[in-house]
């Protein structure tokens, strides 16, 4: 299951998994994906790695700061993936 985290001005849905386990290390995935005209961009990465799973139409520089976003937000995805997203009110 895929939890909502932000939408960026772009349209990017960032979107993250639950805690999963990973070779005996605690991991979430997160997919940011774009509505395009011909459909959409996609991306996925894995943290506490940042390895990209794949990048679908996403720029080297936009990717660049998808990974600082995820740096800065590490910690907080790792408290919603845990939780089952964010809980609003």
């Amino acid at each position: 299951m895929m939890y909502p985290y932000i939408t960026l001005a772009d349209e990017t849905e960032i979107t993250h998994s639950q805690v999963l386990d990973v070779e005996g290390t605690p991991s979430v995935e997160v997919h940011f994906e774009r509505p395009t005209e011909q459909g959409f961009d996609s991306a996925r990465c894995v943290l506490p790695s940042y390895v990209w799973k794949f990048n679908h139409g996403y720029s080297e520089d936009e990717i660049a700061r998808f990974e600082e976003l995820l740096r800065n937000n590490a910690h907080l995805i790792y408290r919603y993936a845990a939780e089952g997203g964010i809980r609003c009110a």
